[in-house]
């Protein structure tokens, strides 16, 4: 398997890694570099390693390997965000936003190839409408687990705030992994203090260090 390969957290595979692991991150890895048209299931075992046949043994068709793609995806930005890992709820909004501003930062600059992946998935699923129902099921857990941190930290609408803050921050990565500000990437207190505004404006409240104290 080619060292460039990525594992979870952006690093190469574990010895041992399954097959499936092995095709999905070279799927992703091949999303990332060569778009949708380069996914095929005899460029997934090249860039793999693997003998010929490896992928289509794995998943026959190419619905089945953009499903495999979707939930390893998932699997390893779940790893990156780490809300699990977020600070104790309560901290209030003010640790929520250094949380959050944490995995953003992260995702922009150690996991951009998940970010470039997820784009083309993403419309890929516009077209596909049995994968747009697989790509919604993956995301709605982490929409959930979101909504509970919102909650805890004092929203009275979690639901509709989740799609406020999922906005802000996917347009933020968007922009500057694959958009106009692709050359320019924010430092971390740029991000932080960006979701304390928004944070504070979504809860009616002011967040420490939004005015600066």
């Amino acid at each position: 398997m080619p060292a460039h390969l990525p594992g979870a957290h952006g690093t190469p595979a574990t010895p041992g890694a399954s097959r499936a692991t092995l095709v999905a991150d070279a799927a992703l890895t091949l999303l990332a570099e060569r778009g949708m048209r380069g996914l095929t299931h005899r460029a997934v075992d090249e860039a793999a390693g693997l003998p010929s046949g490896s992928t289509s043994n794995v998943a026959r068709t190419r619905q089945a390997l953009l499903e495999l793609a979707v939930r390893r995806h998932a699997e390893r930005e779940a790893r990156v965000l780490a809300l699990a890992e977020m600070p104790d709820p309560s901290g209030g909004p003010e640790a929520l936003a250094d949380g959050l501003a944490r995995a953003v930062h992260r995702s922009l600059t150690h996991h951009r190839e998940l970010l470039i992946a997820r784009y083309e998935l993403a419309l890929e699923a516009t077209r596909r409408p049995e994968l747009r129902a697989f790509y919604d099921r993956t995301g709605a857990v982490f929409q959930e687990q979101l909504a509970a941190l919102l909650t805890a930290v004092g929203s009275a609408d979690p639901e509709r705030h989740v799609l406020s803050l999922v906005a802000w921050a996917d347009g933020l990565m968007f922009s500057c992994a694959a958009g106009s500000f692709g050359s320019r990437t924010p430092d971390l207190e740029e991000i932080r203090t960006g979701l304390r505004e928004l944070l504070g404006g979504l809860l009616g409240a002011r967040t420490e260090g939004a005015d600066g104290g």
